[in-house]
């Protein structure tokens, strides 16, 4: 790496004074390299790039087709992610009216009219939605809220026997407490203070949602 190379990963990444913005960039699809500004808000933290780039080799790299949501949508990234790569349709949700609208922003900028931003309670709103309807259920709620099991619940609803679940958590869940929630684990990264999870319904809950 060079030094201005360098310098320009500190500046991305170095914190940010009250109110003022940084910039994170997508890492694949059409918008590959696009960069999208991030607010700097108490607890918001965005997906590290090489957790992103490493979910969506998992996934496979084109979406096109797929509903998916980002129940605590935060930066947007997840969600913009999906949308670069071709998802059909993309809910942000987010309690944050000034996140909303920041991102509202965004997806006009980046011309992304299948991506819905809604205010409002992830849990609410994921509990609104048609079962068994999403393609990919992003969890990635903030680390001290205590929204983990509920979350995991309502996502087993919406989402498809064939879909998946993205959980991001501080620690690393069990196999024994996500099949508790009607889920198993496919694929599992820790990356800094980040455990990604890429989950699946499992074959016992499947078989139980149709009888």
């Amino acid at each position: 790496m060079n030094a201005k190379r360098g310098q320009e990963n500190q500046k991305l990444r170095a914190p940010q004074g009250p109110g003022r913005v940084h910039q994170i960039r997508i890492v694949g699809g059409r918008l590959k390299r696009s960069r999208i500004t991030v607010l700097d808000k108490p607890g918001l933290r965005p997906t590290p790039d090489r957790v992103r780039e490493t979910l969506f080799n998992w996934l496979g790299q084109d979406l096109s087709g797929w509903a998916c949501i980002d129940v605590f949508a935060g930066t947007g990234a997840l969600g913009l992610e999906a949308a670069s790569r071709g998802a059909q349709a993309v809910m942000l949700v987010d309690l944050d009216p000034d996140i909303c609208r920041h991102l509202n922003k965004t997806t006009r900028q980046l011309g992304l009219e299948q991506v819905q931003v809604c205010r409002g309670d992830g849990l609410a709103r994921l509990a609104g939605l048609q079962a068994h309807g999403q393609d990919l259920v992003f969890l990635d709620p903030p680390f001290g809220s205590g929204l983990f099991e509920a979350s995991l619940g309502q996502a087993w609803r919406v989402v498809k026997p064939d879909g998946w679940v993205y959980l991001e958590a501080p620690l690393a869940w069990q196999e024994a407490a996500l099949a508790m929630h009607g889920f198993e684990l496919y694929r599992y990264l820790k990356a800094g203070q980040v455990h990604a999870h890429l989950l699946r319904a499992s074959r016992s809950s499947q078989e139980g949602a149709k009888e």
